[in-house]
């Protein structure tokens, strides 16, 4: 089994709204995230940050996502420490030996990037997990796929040590380093990366959308979010 984890209990201070609701393509844009690792993994892990905020998203996107999709649903346990908090909970609530993390802002995440991760971890006995590294030396911890357990334990560890960088358990899991160059026959322009955190960002997808949605003609709408 391989599970996906999807954080998005950020607070969005940048862009001003809550991003994983924030509609884009007719949708909130927590949505894109959510199908697009359906043909990846076997299971979608939604964390949010703190119970009520579950129970919101899950009853949002409930009206949303298409075929069945039944995302589950946890929150950060440990508050004010950020994506180590959330990817602890993520990971304490999947299944699987090996977990992708990601933030819930990547419209154009790539399904078959996602894939080529999990087949390099799960072929490299003793990996604790699969990250990408842009070439400026810029590590892809939320787009990356962690041996789950190995990861659990090394956040747990970190916040007890009052360590908030996501960095920390990085260096406590063997991580095995994957060059983008070599995933662009998978993405051309590496546009899996691309996430949204400010409003130039979203003017750049919206430009972007209707060429890698041509098939749906959806139409990008983003002046408000869902709350």
């Amino acid at each position: 089994m391989r599970t996906a984890v999807i954080l998005a209990g950020g607070s969005s201070r940048r862009m001003g709204e809550e991003k994983s609701l924030l509609l884009f393509g007719g949708r909130p844009l927590l949505c894109w995230t959510v199908e697009r690792l359906c043909s990846a993994a076997d299971e979608i892990v939604v964390v949010a940050r703190d119970e009520e905020h579950s129970w919101r998203l899950e009853k949002v996107l409930s009206g949303f996502l298409s075929g069945g999709i039944k995302p589950a649903f946890t929150w950060d346990r440990q508050p004010g420490y950020g994506p180590v908090a959330g990817i602890a909970a993520g990971m304490g609530r999947g299944k699987g030996e090996f977990a992708f993390a990601t933030a819930c802002d990547l419209p154009f995440l790539s399904p078959k990037v996602v894939e080529w991760l999990f087949e390099t971890a799960e072929q490299d006995p003793g990996c604790g997990g699969a990250v990408p590294v842009q070439p400026n030396g810029f590590f892809e911890p939320l787009h990356c796929v962690y041996h789950r357990r190995k990861m659990q334990d090394a956040c747990e560890r970190a916040m007890a040590a009052g360590e908030r960088r996501i960095y920390a358990p990085l260096q406590q899991i063997g991580i095995r380093h994957v060059a983008v160059d070599l995933l662009r026959p998978l993405d051309r322009d590496l546009l899996t990366f691309f996430n949204l955190n400010t409003r130039e960002d979203m003017q750049r997808a919206e430009a972007l959308w209707p060429e890698s949605r041509e098939k749906q003609g959806s139409k990008p709408i983003s002046k408000k979010s869902i709350l």
